[in-house]
């Protein structure tokens, strides 16, 4: 389990449910998977643009501090200019896991003038978007399980930059996160956007 909702931190709104994002870093998406070690387990923080699906920050932890997710957010706001008050148009949406609510990450958000999003419920279909990159990740670029962590960590780096650089996606007009990135107007999907209503669920 990777995530504790049951913490005295503040659980913010959904800001996101009927928006879709034109161009990248207007909406960033993220969310802890836990990777199988050959005696333990480690815990994968992801931040992924939810425009482009390029994972823009990562960062394997050997538990499930906020220590990960930190690190995986200050390496995604080194991929963007330094931002301003006058700039507000990113939102960042996460479950309410502890490690989103605690003080010193959205500190961090808050800082940085970003927005902050939450899903309302434990339905994953609130964070589709990076379920969905968990599962690529995990399932068709990594081995099941790895024999310590060390080796888990360069297999993720090796598996992120396949996924950003090789593997297209027909979400992005079978374009790979890199060069979808590059872009800066709507993307043609082959589904509609999840996030205008449960009826319209990406797959």
């Amino acid at each position: 389990m990777t995530t504790f909702s049951n913490h005295p931190f503040k659980k913010y709104s959904n800001l996101i449910k009927d928006f879709e994002p034109t161009a990248p870093s207007q909406l960033w998406v993220s969310d802890i998977t836990y990777i199988h070690l050959k005696d333990d387990f480690a815990y994968l923080s992801l931040i992924t643009d939810a425009y482009s699906r390029k994972i823009v920050g990562f960062c394997l932890h050997h538990n499930l501090s906020a220590i990960g997710t930190i690190k995986a957010l200050q390496m995604a706001l080194k991929s963007i200019p330094k931002r301003t008050k006058l700039d507000r148009r990113l939102v960042h949406h996460s479950d309410r896991g502890l490690q989103y609510g605690c003080n010193d990450y959205v500190k961090i958000l808050s800082d940085n003038y970003i927005n902050i999003s939450m899903t309302q419920t434990g339905d994953p279909l609130e964070n589709a978007i990076a379920e969905r990159v968990n599962g690529i990740i995990k399932n068709e670029l990594l081995e099941e399980v790895h024999n310590d962590f060390n080796t888990a960590l360069n297999n993720i780096a090796v598996a992120i930059s396949t996924y950003n650089h090789l593997r297209p996606h027909s979400s992005i007009e079978m374009l790979t996160p890199v060069v979808a990135h590059q872009l800066n107007r709507p993307l043609k999907r082959t589904w509609k956007n999840y996030y205008k209503g449960k009826e319209d669920v990406m797959v």
